[in-house]
Formats: structure tokens, sequence, C-alpha cells
């Protein structure tokens, strides 16, 4: 988070039309549950510009990057290089490692889309699988970052909101920051 060496997380690949949900939840759950930021394929403009609006509306900071270079970029990155798989090591047998280079090295974490090419592998410093069956890179991505950051992820405060989520047993209460926990009820819409 951010008072620790950067985290971002890579979309590797991106299929217009068939990706376009998956990828926005790639930046979606890349923000909420640690990293600093997303960096897409330039063909996921419209996963940008949601992933810029939540942030606009719920917080930051949080950085969203568009490149046509993925392999440069994965090449190019000063750090540590985490590529999930499900082919990759069990994370509960690397998380520790991982989370101690993460003291003093920045880490960057590679999210399959299409068939990801075999130099990212190789190019990996981990390949880490969060289970070895079939399952999505969201949840994969998500109890990476968790893992990561023992859980710590989840107090994290957020600045410039202009809404903020009221957690309550049943129903929703959206209010907007500063306000007192008596300030307006707001029915939820599924882009709050």
């Amino acid at each position: 988070m951010h008072e620790e060496p950067e985290v971002a997380v890579l979309r590797y690949g991106h299929r217009p039309g068939r990706d376009d949900r998956m990828t926005t939840h790639v930046g979606l759950t890349a923000r909420a549950l640690g990293a600093d930021r997303v960096i897409l394929p330039d063909n996921a403009g419209q996963s940008k510009e949601t992933v810029e609006d939540i942030t606009g509306r719920f917080g930051g900071p949080f950085g969203v990057e568009l490149t046509d270079a993925l392999n440069a970029f994965i090449r190019n990155w000063e750090g540590v290089v985490v590529h999930l798989t499900m082919y990759g090591e069990r994370v509960q047998d690397v998380e520790e490692d991982v989370r101690a280079v993460h003291e003093e090295t920045p880490i960057l974490i590679v999210v399959g889309g299409e068939k990801v090419p075999f130099e990212v592998y190789e190019h990996a410093d981990y390949n880490v699988g969060v289970t070895n069956q079939p399952h999505s890179e969201v949840a994969g991505l998500a109890v990476f970052l968790d893992r990561l950051f023992d859980g710590r992820e989840l107090d994290r405060e957020w600045e410039n909101a202009d809404r903020k989520v009221i957690p309550k047993a049943t129903g929703k209460k959206v209010v907007e920051p500063g306000a007192d926990g008596g300030a307006s009820d707001a029915d939820a819409t599924e882009d709050a």
C-alpha cells in the first residue's frame, strides 16, 4: 500500500467485447485490495475509464494506465515480477518469501487474460498459483493481494472520496465523507 514499495498489477491481454467486464474487475480488485496502480492493454480504454470513475467517486490514490507494450513493461520492471497462474507454485508455499521481498522491492503482479506466452513465465521471479485448479483471474488476484498485505488492505482509508459506504448488517448506506452517521441513506446502484 502507499507507505510501502509499489505494487502494480498488469492485465496481460484483453479481448474487446469478451473481456470488458473481467478486465474492469481486475482493475477494481487491484484498487480495492491495496495495489497502487493497474496497467491495462491499450485496447481496454473503457475499463480504464470505469476504474478511474470509481476511484474519483470512492477515493484513491490509484493510477490506471494503458500500454501497447505489455512484454516490454514486464521486461523493464525494476523490481520483482509475480505471475499469477494456476500452473505456478502454491501461494501458501511462497507468500512469506514474496512478502519479505516486498519490504524493500516493488512488485509487479501479472494477471493473464488470453493465452500468456511462455516468455512471461520465464521472466517472472515467481509463478504463483492461488489454486492449481481452473479459476477466475480476479479471484486469484484478490487472494494473492490479501495474502501479500496480510489483511491490512481491508482497513485502508481512502482520500478525496465523494462517497463512503457505511457497513450495515442489512440494507445499503452511502454517505458523503465527513458526514455524520445520520447522513442521508442512499440506495446504492450497481455502478454506485
